[in-house]
């Protein structure tokens, strides 16, 4: 684990609240999945984001939504290429086991900027056997959906009928029970994680094959 300043290479709007931060990755090792804390310098004030970059990119990205009234968010926002964020990490144990990627398929489901970290893996990991199930309110935060093999992801959207399904998560799994065999990586807000684990553990899934990470 380091700390350290980073410089901005740039930041993309993705929504009206939602943007990529790019920064200068330096030296930075991280495991696919990882966390870092992001604050501005000086501030004594930091948010945790996991990585949405590979751990083979040049820079390190994060994907970020503007929190209204945030301490953070909403500062990272205005910052300009050139600018200083301070960085520290990486950290966390919602992590892939390399062995396990032949041979095994997995489920990431994930709301909002909970994708962030399957962004990571999918990157991460070439020949991995996946699918993506992603909630959010719209079809447009279905953050470069394009970066995944036609097939694999699938947009729920609860309030737009143009999304690959109109509906949450949960309703996806119930009308479409996903297999027994598969690991599941849970991300996003807690009651989804709670709530998709009681389906998965109903259709017979061992917890030992659920991994959560709580992300707001």
């Amino acid at each position: 684990m380091r700390r350290g300043l980073h410089k901005v290479i740039g930041i993309d709007l993705l929504t009206d609240h939602t943007f990529s931060l790019r920064l200068e990755r330096k030296d930075v090792t991280f495991l696919a999945g990882q966390c870092f804390n992001i604050g501005l310098p000086d501030t004594a004030v930091n948010r945790e984001y996991s990585s949405y970059s590979s751990v083979f990119d040049d820079e390190l990205q994060f994907l970020v939504r503007e929190i209204e009234g945030g301490q953070v968010s909403p500062k990272l926002k205005l910052l300009k290429p050139g600018d200083s964020v301070e960085v520290d990490g990486a950290y966390g144990l919602f992590t892939i086991d390399p062995a396990l990627v032949p041979g095994h398929s997995f489920y990431f489901i994930g709301t909002g900027t909970g994708i962030a970290p399957f962004h990571c893996f999918v990157k991460s990991f070439r020949g991995l056997d996946y699918k993506i199930i992603h909630g959010t309110r719209y079809a447009n935060e279905a953050y470069n959906r394009l970066d995944y093999s036609k097939g694999r992801y699938i947009n729920c959207a609860t309030r737009d009928k143009t999304a690959d399904f109109n509906g949450r998560v949960t309703e996806y799994l119930l009308a479409n029970p996903p297999p027994q065999s598969a690991i599941y990586y849970l991300c996003g807000n807690r009651n989804m994680i709670n709530d998709v684990y009681d389906i998965l553990r109903e259709l017979d899934i061992s917890s030992s094959q659920i991994i959560t990470e709580v992300f707001f």
